[in-house]
């Protein structure tokens, strides 16, 4: 029987080697920005389902804290982390481009709504930029940090541009994306049940309009219908508020 300790000891050294030998490639590359991401999410994920896709345990905002503390207690700075999750950056592309394939499904709906959905695109849009500049007025915000609140619903790489013409810090309108995608998917249920909408493409539309692409991940856990009409909303979205937004926001923040 204590034949087989030395045996095992000596295994789980070699293991335990390994394992150092695994931390030391990693933390010397780009990979382990890479791998820590991907294993955080994937539990956060797990986390997730096994609370039956709780709102409230929305995988993407558990990902940020846990990677959050990960990287203050390794003392590892943002730019570091970044160099390897720079890779799952670039795939956000292809993922909101793969978006037209659910929604080329529902092309025929798509044109009997455009009329109702061009309207809500626009109202949704510019309540959205107007009621967070109105805020950020009325708590005293500077002109900077206002102008980075105005574009907090479109998607980040466009917010970011928006946020620079306008005057605003694009790392704070990056966080302030974040930020509003987490909290639009996190209420989104509650808000529409207590309003009484039941038909999965107002819920979509509305969801992608107000929280971007974390609300459209949602929307897909729900029904790929409203998971559709969300994409749909969050390229219109984007497309309109490059255009409008500078002009209204600058205009806002002109009387202000």
């Amino acid at each position: 029987m204590n034949e087989g300790l030395p045996l095992a000891g000596a295994v789980a050294d070699v293991a335990a080697g390994r394992l150092a030998d695994v931390w030391v490639y990693l933390s010397a590359s780009p990979l382990l920005g890479l791998t820590a991401t991907l294993l955080v999410y994937q539990g956060a994920f797990m986390a997730y389902r096994r609370s039956g896709f709780h709102p409230l345990a929305n995988p993407v905002a558990l990902s940020v804290m846990v990677l959050g503390a990960l990287l203050w207690a390794s003392d590892t700075p943002y730019a570091t982390y970044f160099e390897g999750a720079q890779f799952v950056h670039f795939l956000l592309g292809p993922a909101t481009v793969a978006l037209a394939v659910p929604l080329f499904e529902q092309l025929a709906r798509v044109k009997r709504l455009w009329l109702p959905m061009a309207g809500a695109l626009v109202v949704g849009t510019l309540a959205a930029t107007v009621t967070a500049i109105g805020v950020g007025w009325a708590l005293g915000a500077s002109k900077a940090t206002i102008a980075s609140l105005a574009p907090k619903s479109v998607t980040a790489p466009v917010a970011m541009g928006i946020a620079e013409k306008i005057g605003g810090l694009p790392t704070l309108t990056a966080v302030l994306v974040v930020c509003t995608g987490i909290l639009g998917a996190a209420s989104a249920r509650y808000v529409l049940n207590a309003l009484r909408i039941q038909d999965p493409t107002v819920r979509g539309f509305a969801l992608g309009t107000a929280a971007h692409g974390i609300g459209t991940a949602r929307a897909f856990l729900v029904s790929e219908e409203m998971g559709a009409f969300a994409g749909l909303a969050m390229g219109l979205c984007a497309l309109f508020s490059a255009v409008a937004l500078p002009l209204v926001a600058g205009l806002l923040l002109s009387w202000i």
